[in-house]
C-alpha cells in the first residue's frame, strides 16, 4: 500500500490512486457551502415553497450528481481528453452560440445564459470554460516552442479566447468572459510566452475592457456604483451596500450561524453570488479566514500537482491541473472581491460553495479530471522527480 501522506495516497501499486489531502480540502469547502446555503436560503425557501431547507435539499442532490459526474470523468484517460481537445473546443463554441438563439436559450433578468433542455436548464458558460481550457492546455503542449519564440502562436490563442469571450459578452456574461480570458492568458504565460508579448496583451486587454465599460450603459452604471455604492443605496448600490453591511456586522466571530439579518430579504442572491457576505456576517473574520485558507490550500495543492506532472514529463496533465488551479483562484478571488466591494459586481458564484446547478456539477466534474491527473502522474510519471510532496 502506498503512503497515506503526500501525493501518492491511494491503493496498492497498479490500483486507483487519489490525493487524500485534496479530497479533504474539496469535501471541507463543499460541506461549508452546504451549511451556508442552508442558512442563507432558509427564509427565502420558506416563503417560496413552505420548505425551509428546500434549497439545501436541492444542493445536496446537486452534490450527489456532481460526485457521480466526477466518478465518470475520472474513468476517462487523460490521453483521450488530449486527443479530443479540438472537438471539445468546437462543442464549447457551439454551446455559446446556441444559447443566443431565441427558443433555445433562456432569457432571465435580461441575460441569455441558459440552454433549455428537456426537464431542466443548463448554464453553458460553466461547461464551455472547462472545454476551452482543455483545448488551451493542449495548445500549450502542441505549440510550446512557438510560444517561446515569437508572438504568432500567442496571438492565435488569444484570438480564440477573445472570440469565445465575445460570445459570453453577447449573453451578456462579463464575469465569465473575464475569468476565461485571465485563466487562458495565465496558462499561455506559464507555457513560456515572452514577457514583452504578455505586457503588450495586458495593455490591449486593459484598453478593451475600458472600451467595453464606456460603451455599455449598464456596465458604466456598475462601475459608478462600485466607486460609490452609497450614492444610490436603495437602487443601483443596493446589492453592494447590503453586502458591506453584512460583512461589517460579522466583526471578529460573527453573529452566529443562522442569525444573519441581511439574508432576510435585504441581500439579493444571498445563497448564490453573495453567499460569502452571509458567511462573513454569521461566522465573522474567523470564518472568512478559514474559507480563504481552504481555497488557497486547494489551489496550491493543484498547482503542486501541475509542477509534479511537468517534472514527470506529462505536460498536458500539468497544464490541465494548472488551468483548474488558476480558474479556482481567479473565480474565488473575484467572487470574494465583489462581496467586499473590492471589484465591480459580476454574476459569478463562489466555486464549490454557492447554490447553482451548472456551477457545482461542472466544478465537481473538473475535480474528477484533476483526480485522474493525479492518478496517472502517481501511477506512470516519468522523469527526474518521483518523490512525494506534503
Amino acid at each position: 500500500m502506498s503512503s497515506m501522506t503526500g501525493m501518492n495516497t491511494g491503493t496498492a501499486r497498479g490500483g486507483i490512486k487519489v490525493d487524500g489531502t485534496m479530497l479533504v480540502l474539496v469535501a471541507s469547502i463543499v460541506l461549508l457551502g452546504l451549511i451556508m446555503v442552508g442558512s442563507a436560503s432558509i427564509n427565502m425557501s420558506s416563503k417560496e415553497s413552505g420548505q425551509p431547507f428546500g434549497y439545501l435539499e436541492k444542493q445536496l442532490v446537486l452534490v450527489l450528481f456532481g460526485i457521480v459526474g466526477a466518478t465518470l470523468v475520472f474513468m476517462v484517460p487523460i490521453a483521450r481528453l488530449e486527443k479530443l481537445a479540438f472537438p471539445l473546443m468546437l462543442i464549447a463554441a457551439a454551446m455559446l452560440v446556441l444559447v443566443l438563439i431565441p427558443g433555445l436559450g433562456m432569457r432571465i433578468n435580461g441575460a441569455s445564459r441558459w440552454l433549455r433542455l428537456p426537464g431542466f436548464s443548463f448554464q453553458v458558460s460553466e461547461a464551455a470554460r472547462v472545454l476551452t481550457l482543455i483545448y488551451i492546455a493542449w495548445y500549450c503542449v502542441r505549440f510550446e516552442d512557438e510560444l517561446r519564440k515569437g508572438p504568432a502562436a500567442f496571438a492565435r490563442a488569444m484570438g480564440l479566447l477573445g472570440l469565445l469571450s465575445a460570445f459570453l459578452l453577447a449573453e451578456p456574461d462579463f464575469g465569465a468572459a473575464t475569468v476565461l480570458m485571465v485563466t487562458g492568458f495565465a496558462l499561455l504565460f506559464l507555457a513560456g510566452t515572452q514577457l514583452r508579448w504578455v505586457l503588450a496583451a495586458l495593455g490591449l486587454g486593459a484598453l478593451g475592457m475600458c472600451g467595453l465599460v464606456l460603451t455599455s450603459g449598464y456596465r458604466l452604471r456598475r462601475l459608478k456604483t462600485f466607486l460609490d455604492p452609497w450614492a444610490d443605496p436603495l437602487k443601483d448600490g443596493f446589492q453592494l451596500t447590503q453586502s458591506l453591511i453584512a460583512i461589517g456586522r460579522g466583526e471578529w466571530f460573527g453573529v452566529g450561524l443562522g442569525a444573519s439579518v441581511q439574508k432576510l430579504f435585504y441581500l439579493p442572491e444571498a445563497h448564490n453570488d453573495f453567499l460569502f457576505a452571509v458567511l462573513a456576517e454569521e461566522l465573522g473574520l474567523a470564518g472568512v479566514l478559514v474559507t480563504i485558507a481552504l481555497f488557497l490550500a486547494l489551489a496550491w495543492r493543484v498547482l503542486l500537482l501541475s509542477r509534479r506532472a511537468h517534472q514527470s514529463g506529462l505536460k498536458f496533465h500539468g497544464y490541465l491541473a494548472a488551468g483548474f488551479g488558476l480558474w479556482l483562484g481567479v473565480q474565488a478571488f473575484v467572487n470574494m472581491g465583489v462581496n467586499m466591494g473590492v471589484l465591480p459586481t459580476k454574476g459569478l458564484t463562489l466555486p464549490l460553495m454557492s447554490y447553482g446547478r451548472s456551477s457545482l456539477i461542472v466544478s465537481l466534474c473538473w475535480i474528477g479530471i484533476i483526480m485522474r491527473v493525479h492518478h496517472e502522474v502517481a501511477s506512470g510519471g516519468r522523469g527526474p522527480s518521483r518523490e512525494r510532496y506534503a
